[in-house]
């Protein structure tokens, strides 16, 4: 009987299976996939609590900056307000100022007017003084315009 080298292959691995089952390699095979498949669970379990971590994580600093998104914008609401109210406090202000630099003004005119008033009134007590001497130095002449030439004199003294 003549073997090929098939037939040696066959009777060579049959030998190596029955060697495998009797020292019990497949439940050692068995043992290292399901060692293996609860590794690979476990590694799964971490990565969903990482992940739900990182979810929490996530939502927590979406929150938090609403939260700082809602605290600037208070804080630029108030900068405004305080801003409206600085400048209506301005106007305020500059509007009494203004008020009391027109009364100023209006209180300084009025003595400025009464003051050239004043002065007007003397320079024509002054100018009547002066005509009514040179009248009354000329002598009383009959027929003389006294009105007339005092008038003259009057506008004489104001040039």
């Amino acid at each position: 009987m003549h073997f090929d080298a098939e037939f040696y292959v066959a009777v060579g691995f049959t030998i190596f299976v029955l060697v495998m089952v009797w020292v019990g390699a497949h439940s050692k095979f068995a043992a290292f996939i399901d060692a293996r498949i609860n590794r690979i669970k476990g590694e799964l379990a971490e990565a969903e609590r990482l992940r739900n971590e990182a979810e929490a994580l996530l939502a927590s600093f979406e929150q938090k900056r609403a939260e700082a998104e809602a605290e600037a914008k208070a804080i630029v609401a108030q900068a405004k307000e305080e801003a409206e109210l600085i400048a209506a406090e301005g106007r305020r202000r500059l509007g009494e100022f203004m008020d009391r630099s027109v009364k100023q003004v209006e209180q300084k005119i009025a003595q400025a007017e009464a003051q050239a008033s004043a002065e007007v009134r003397a320079a024509a007590a002054d100018a009547a003084v002066k005509i009514a001497e040179r009248a009354l130095s000329a002598g009383a002449g009959a027929g003389k315009d006294f009105v007339g030439d005092g008038i003259k004199e009057l506008k004489s003294l104001a040039h």
